[in-house]
């Protein structure tokens, strides 16, 4: 198991770009980020100490376009998961068609031991003491431990610093504050139309079972999507433990005990799994949508699904893969199947340049229409050059990069 992200990241990028034959000075831009800021955020707790708190923001490479997004508050945030969650957004936006760079960050933080205050006061310290930022330069967005509620209080911040409204200048926004409908659940459409598009390609029946790790916006939302179109969902795990039942998990009724609960620890009419359990079950689809890694050298041959779809960002470790292609596993990449988010946070910064804000179903079948362009360039890709449809996406995205960096005279 790679214990390093960026490794890993750095690892794709020098394979496919000997497969696709990219220019060796455009793949030395890429393999480190053109800027990375850590610093610290000062924050006074409500019981009258002094906390010092570490952030990290990373802007990769802006050959594309203004650097986004998103910001993670972890307890074990650091350089090396941002420069890769960065390299990663940087291939997501370029697999997407979105005319913008890849940047990442976050803050090394527990939000669950933190009071409203003093999490707000955190946010907004992320926000005064970034030091680029704005709707031109650095468009941060939510990630793991952030929300709607967090980047409103950022844009709030953000415009009292600049003395003028902001709102393209933060995405992820509630529509209170001018954000964009869908915002919350564009990755998990995003992922239901792939699944959908590849069940259609390998003639997967309507009635496939699904495994869930991980159950926030993401699996949560392609799950009642899926489950919508007559597939079965049976095992899904959270941070907590995990459930299966082989006739099948309402997950409407799931995520109503998870809002009473906590977790989907427990739900009656289920047996307890483990988030290994819900890896390794016999299944049609498995989806891995929590954190990177989680599938490896170590447990990959385990892996009893016909279809994985990458969710979470980087959740198969390369040596992982290499064991389920080797298996006959079919495997989507995270720059595709979780481009839904980035897809849509484009489409909010256009809307709140043009201050024409549109309705759900617009940002609906915009969103199905951009992803389905990506998944059918990732596939046409692969099946060309007879390579996995990791190395199809990547192939794409490296290769829009170097042209945009061969136009702008940089290699």
């Amino acid at each position: 198991m790679s214990g390093n992200p960026f490794e890993t990241s750095l690892q794709t990028l020098h394979s496919t770009a000997k497969i696709a034959g990219i220019r060796p000075n455009a793949v030395k831009y890429l393999e480190q980020p053109k800027r990375a800021f850590e610093f610290i955020i000062p924050v006074k707790m409500d019981d009258g100490r002094l906390e010092i708190f570490n952030a990290f923001r990373v802007h990769y490479c802006d050959a594309l376009g203004q650097i986004k997004n998103g910001v993670r508050v972890v307890p074990d945030m650091d350089m090396d998961t941002a420069k890769a969650l960065g390299f990663w957004m940087t291939i997501k936006h370029a697999v997407g068609g979105i005319p913008a760079g890849g940047g990442k960050g976050g803050i090394r933080a527990d939000p669950s031991k933190l009071s409203d205050r003093e999490y707000e006061a955190l946010i907004r310290g992320f926000i005064r003491k970034l030091p680029m930022k704005g709707a031109w330069v650095d468009v941060p967005g939510a990630d793991i431990g952030t929300h709607g509620k967090t980047q409103a209080w950022m844009l709030d911040e953000l415009e009292e610093i600049q003395g003028f409204h902001s709102p393209a200048a933060i995405n992820d926004k509630p529509t209170a504050a001018n954000g964009t409908e869908l915002s919350r659940e564009a990755t998990g459409y995003g992922a239901y139309y792939v699944i959908r598009e590849m069940a259609q390609k390998i003639g997967m029946p309507a009635n496939a079972k699904v495994s869930l790790q991980g159950f926030g916006n993401v699996g949560r939302v392609a799950g009642e999507l899926l489950q919508q179109a007559g597939y079965r969902i049976i095992a899904v795990s959270d941070i907590f433990g995990g459930v299966y039942n082989t006739d099948g998990i309402d997950i409407f009724k799931l995520g109503e005990h998870c809002d009473r609960t906590g977790s989907v620890s427990g739900y009656p009419g289920s047996s307890a799994a483990s988030a290994s359990d819900v890896l390794e079950i016999e299944c049609d689809v498995l989806i891995p949508a929590a954190v990177q890694s989680v599938i490896h050298a170590g447990n990959a041959a385990k892996v009893n699904a016909k279809l994985v779809i990458e969710c979470a960002n980087g959740p198969v470790t390369p040596d992982g893969e290499e064991i389920l292609i080797g298996k006959g596993v079919a495997l989507l990449p995270d720059v595709l199947c979780n481009v839904g988010s980035a897809i849509v946070c484009a489409f909010e910064r256009t809307q709140c340049l043009t201050d024409e804000y549109w309705d759900r179903e617009t940002v609906r079948a915009r969103l199905e229409q951009r992803i389905l362009k990506a998944f059918g360039e990732t596939i046409a890709t692969a099946e060309e050059m007879k390579v996995g449809y990791r190395e199809g996406a990547w192939v794409n995205a490296l290769r829009r990069i170097e042209r945009a960096m061969a136009a702008r005279g940089w290699i």
